[in-house]
């Protein structure tokens, strides 16, 4: 797997998880609950990945298909997009109102 494709499985799981995270809240803004999940789980997939080395095992692999790799990716984005969306909406409505 190339890094592209890391990137783009986080971007994805943080998207979800910032949907998630918008539910939660009760967010009427689906749009940027999403957008700042996959900035959100991009970016912070790809922190975690330096931080934790098994999790950048995909991107320096053999080309192969790593399944725990894969969901550990997905996982990390999830939760780090979630997160990123919790703080974008409690800013929000701290200072926007």
């Amino acid at each position: 797997m190339s890094i592209l494709t890391d990137i783009l499985v986080q971007a994805v799981a943080g998207a979800l998880g910032g949907k998630a995270a918008g539910k939660a809240q009760k967010s009427e803004n689906a749009i940027g609950d999403l957008i700042s999940g996959a900035l959100g789980g991009g970016l912070g997939g790809q922190l975690l990945s330096t931080i934790i080395p098994s999790l950048a095992g995909a991107a320096s692999g053999g080309g192969g298909f790593d399944l725990g790799v894969m969901l550990g990716q997905a996982v990390g984005g999830g939760v780090t997009g979630a997160v990123v969306t919790m703080l974008y909406n409690v800013l929000k409505k701290r200072f926007v109102g």
